[in-house]
């Protein structure tokens, strides 16, 4: 696990600024195994996990939905058989803020 899956999710209120592309050259090598993908022009981490079949993928996104809710920090998750995609942004600023990062080492800590 990262050291940034040590920090809590801080509350974003909408009008703060995303990260800039320093501080996702600073966090970005901290998750990896996460890509940073544009959907209808709003920048997303989003990371596939495979699993041998529906129950452990079910099993893990129902850990995430934990570790979402304890941070008040909810993902676009879809799950299927043997693959779960796991989509971290923030909804109320429209892009990527340090919290979306946080909760990708959060994820990534859950395997």
């Amino acid at each position: 696990m990262t050291e940034l899956a040590q920090f809590k999710c801080a509350a974003c209120r909408g009008g703060e600024p995303t990260v800039t592309e320093a501080e996702i050259a600073e966090l970005h090598p901290q998750v990896p195994d996460w890509q940073i993908v544009t959907r209808e022009g709003i920048p997303h981490l989003e990371r596939i996990f495979k699993f041998r079949n529906f129950i452990e993928a079910v099993a893990f996104t129902n850990k995430v939905a934990l570790i979402a809710e304890k941070e008040d920090h909810h993902p676009l998750i879809v799950t299927e058989w043997g693959r779960v995609s796991v989509q971290w942004w923030t909804h109320k600023i429209k892009g990527l803020h340090r919290n979306d990062f946080i909760m990708a080492a959060k994820t990534d800590g859950l395997m």
